[in-house]
């Protein structure tokens, strides 16, 4: 195939199958190494070293050092002083034992030599955030243990790939190296290289984003230019100290408080997406299906060796004295998924372990395949029965994510509170959620669609969105892209602005439906000006739905808390049914308010 539809193939594949994995909600690692593997050993397809030579091999190692800089961005030390004591364990002192434990494993149960052990044992250090958080979802697993697992994948990742820069960096300098002394040279010297290198780098681009020296729209060209020159330079200079370079670069990014780093975040995620994929696709279809098919036993002892004995071993000798129950160290210990980091990493450092004479290194990328396999289909099914066995299933009410904070926002949320129901505001704007913060409702500053909330942000705690901000594409946006996640009947947004025929609104197939009677932003900014307010009122068998509706012929409802203690949103202007018991949340006006009896057991949530 000539080059230009075998990159078309690969894009499609790689693309195709994050999507379609999102759509059916299950982990992107499944559906690409299905794709990779029917492209290229099933069909012959795709052949990368046929196809591209002599290319193959450096097209990789830039991809993957471009992974290595968006893990390296992931590691910010102040987030990491604020995870709690039990995460701090788990990076400290669970990734070196994961380490040891994960190299003896390869090396007595996988049949590996040390060198291709001791470089396996760094890369299992890493538990793929990407496949760990869809799973806490499915799961909704109580917040300490599914906040330790969520923060242990996004700060592991790059500490995983780290490990497994340096074990290659010792290995190569012992083999490159006469004797013990010179080994201990050139590894210093390649290291020094590489934080010298990497550190320089960091800071010439932070200190040209603060000065301005750069365009907002050049930001991230530059910022993958510089990547991509510190890794080839260092690595003209020293061979193979350009992994460990960009990897130190992307961590002094993530802790240089850089105004623009909502930019270089946009360019992680976009950019490493488009690798990651077409990476995945190359490694998956490069696959020798000898090889494959010649794995013994030995696989599947490795296999039962990293999730049975090293994993559990390794997570609870370091929360040992954290204050986690039994039951919070059993699944901490059990889950623990690999990701496509582990897979692209493997596939490069196996091919380069052959090149120094290591013939096992080859075995790096079948058996990286293997366990990311296994361990996405056990822990996958096994996440909800365990825990509901450990009683870990989370007991807290569904709550509502409102995204986009307003003085009537917070209102609502005041409300909520008052009905027991938890809520959280999101806004980009730090100002805006002042007065959240002063009602004390939770809230995340950032964009909400980022992959940074979907890591710090707990989705499994909301089970109903609002998208309310004053811009109607934005909440379209919103609602279309938590459809999947929350269920298209449980995304809603404020009414949408209309002109009519106006060719520019916005298609009612994207976005959610409108919440009560669709009043937009500015008339429910309108209707609080002049006195309106939210309010939540308690049926009882003597104060029904219909005397309420009589009482307040005006009044907004937008939701419904029902007897039980869950909260059913109103969408559009459908009929709803309240019964003694259940609540009403709605948007009133004053003269309601001041008219209400006594005996409608009512609370004001502002």
């Amino acid at each position: 195939m000539e080059s230009a539809p075998l990159f078309a193939l690969i894009g499609g594949l790689g693309i195709g199958s994050q999507w379609l994995a999102w759509r059916l909600q299950i982990p992107a690692i499944v559906m690409m190494l299905f794709a990779g593997v029917l492209a290229g050993p099933v069909f012959g397809l795709v052949d990368p070293e046929a196809a591209f030579g002599d290319l193959f091999r450096p097209m990789v190692s830039i991809a993957v050092a471009v992974i290595l800089f968006e893990g390296g961005l992931t590691l910010n030390f102040s987030q990491l002083r604020t995870t709690g004591l039990a995460v701090r364990r788990l990076v400290i002192f669970g990734a070196p034992l994961a380490w040891a434990f994960s190299t003896l494993a390869a090396r007595y149960a996988g049949g590996l030599s040390w060198e291709s052990a001791t470089v396996l044992g760094g890369i299992l250090i890493v538990t793929g955030p990407t496949v760990i958080i869809p799973l806490l979802r499915q799961a909704r697993l109580a917040p300490r243990p599914a906040s330790l697992l969520r923060w242990e994948a996004i700060v592991n990742d790059p500490v995983g790939a780290l490990a497994a820069v340096l074990a290659f960096e010792v290995i190569t300098a012992v083999y490159g190296a006469g004797t013990l002394g010179e080994a201990a040279k050139h590894l210093a010297l390649g290291i020094s290289v590489a934080a010298v290198a990497g550190y320089a780098g960091g800071w010439v681009l932070a200190q040209g984003f603060r000065r301005g020296m750069v365009p907002e729209y050049m930001k991230v060209p530059v910022l993958f230019g510089m990547v991509l020159a510190v890794y080839a330079s260092t690595d003209s200079l020293l061979h193979e100290s350009g992994l460990l370079a960009v990897t130190i670069m992307g961590v002094y990014l993530a802790n240089a408080h850089l105004p623009s780093l909502d930019e270089i975040r946009r360019f992680k995620e976009h950019v490493t997406v488009i690798l990651v994929s077409g990476v995945f696709i190359l490694l998956a279809a490069n696959l020798d299906v000898a090889m494959i098919t010649g794995l013994t036993y030995k696989a599947a002892l490795f296999v039962i060796a990293i999730v049975f004995v090293a994993r559990p071993l390794a997570v609870w000798l370091s929360l040992s004295g954290t204050g986690l129950s039994r039951e919070e160290k059993v699944i901490t210990a059990w889950i623990g998924p690999r990701g496509v980091v582990a897979v692209a990493v493997a596939g490069l450092f196996g091919t380069r372990l052959e090149q120094l004479g290591i013939a096992d290194g080859a075995q790096l990328a079948p058996l990286a395949f293997v366990l990311v396999t296994a361990t996405v289909i056990l822990h996958g099914f096994s996440i909800v029965p365990l825990s509901r066995l450990l009683g870990l299933t989370s007991t807290e009410k569904p709550g509502v994510l409102i995204v986009g904070s307003s003085p009537w926002a917070v209102q609502l949320g005041e409300a909520l509170k008052a009905a027991e129901i938890p809520s959280l505001i999101a806004d980009r704007n730090w100002f805006r959620l002042r007065a959240a913060r002063q009602s004390d409702i939770r809230v995340y500053h950032g964009e909400i669609l980022s992959e940074a909330a979907e890591h710090t942000v707990d989705m499994n705690r909301y089970g109903l969105l609002l998208a309310a901000s004053d811009n109607d594409a934005y909440n379209a946006l919103v609602c279309t892209d938590f459809a999947p996640e929350f269920g298209r009947g449980n995304v809603v947004q404020i009414g949408r602005h209309t002109d009519g025929e106006n060719e520019r609104d916005l298609p009612v197939t994207l976005g959610g439906r409108s919440i009560g009677k669709g009043k937009t932003y500015g008339e429910i900014e309108s209707a609080v000006r002049d006195g309106w307010s939210f309010r939540v009122t308690a049926l009882s068998e003597e104060y029904t739905l219909k005397t309420y509706m009589e009482d307040r012929p005006e009044a907004d409802v937008w939701a419904i808390v029902r007897k039980s203690g869950s909260l059913e949103i109103v969408r559009g202007k459908e009929e709803f049914r309240a019964q003694a018991g259940d609540s009403i949340i709605a948007l009133v006006p004053q003269k309601a308010r001041k008219e209400e009896p006594p005996e409608a057991g009512e609370g004001q949530g502002g």
